[in-house]
């Protein structure tokens, strides 16, 4: 079983190692905002570890996944999401999963997060939160120099294609990961948590 899920994720690894330039493209226009009645979420990766290596994000739900991007070093994406409770996800090597509030109208921050793994980066999804003693604070420095060392990026057609070719490895990989999550403490919830309240 674990050389099936190696198997998996050197699958998928292939598919996105050094590939986001053709994936992904640099969105033009103006800073995005939430539509009518939508909420705004952007996920960020200022982080150059395992530069190499992409990680794709999604809105997980019963009805199925929404494939929200591909998110390379130095870039960040934004997406409408419906106001309500939201489980997202990202992948590479590994699954992980961060719980999100959210309300119509705000925009919220999140930090996609590389580690080294067994073959390569792995990576977190991690809040950031609207309070100065947060770990990671929208009021902080860091946090301004994240958005000033990311560029906005937005799926293409191609990673559209992509995500079609794979979603039967990311399903597995998602169940996989997610008996991890459905058995983490009260404590590493809150940790991975975005409050509704963290919106601006």
């Amino acid at each position: 079983m674990r050389l099936i899920r190696w198997s998996v994720a050197l699958a998928l690894l292939a598919g996105l190692t050094g590939c986001q330039s053709s994936l992904m493209t640099k969105a033009g226009g103006s800073e995005p905002r939430p539509a009518p009645g939508k909420a705004l979420v952007v996920f960020m990766r200022p982080s150059s570890l395992g530069g190499a290596i992409q990680s794709s994000v999604y809105d997980t739900a019963e009805k199925g996944d929404t494939f929200i991007g591909i998110v390379s070093t130095k870039t960040k994406i934004a997406y409408q999401a419906d106001p309500g409770d939201h489980l997202f996800m990202v992948v590479a090597e590994n699954a992980d999963f961060m719980t999100a509030h959210l309300d119509a109208g705000k925009t919220y921050y999140t930090l996609v997060s590389p580690r080294m793994g067994v073959w390569k980066a792995r990576f977190s999804l991690l809040p950031i939160h609207n309070r100065a003693d947060a770990k990671y604070s929208m009021q902080s420095k860091d946090f301004r120099e994240w958005m000033a060392q990311t560029d906005w990026v937005t799926v293409t057609p191609a990673a559209q294609q992509w995500y079609r070719e794979h979603a039967g490895d990311i399903r597995a990989k998602k169940f996989d990961y997610l008996r991890k999550w459905d058995k983490a403490d009260a404590q590493q919830r809150a940790e991975l948590t975005l409050p509704a309240d963290d919106g601006i």
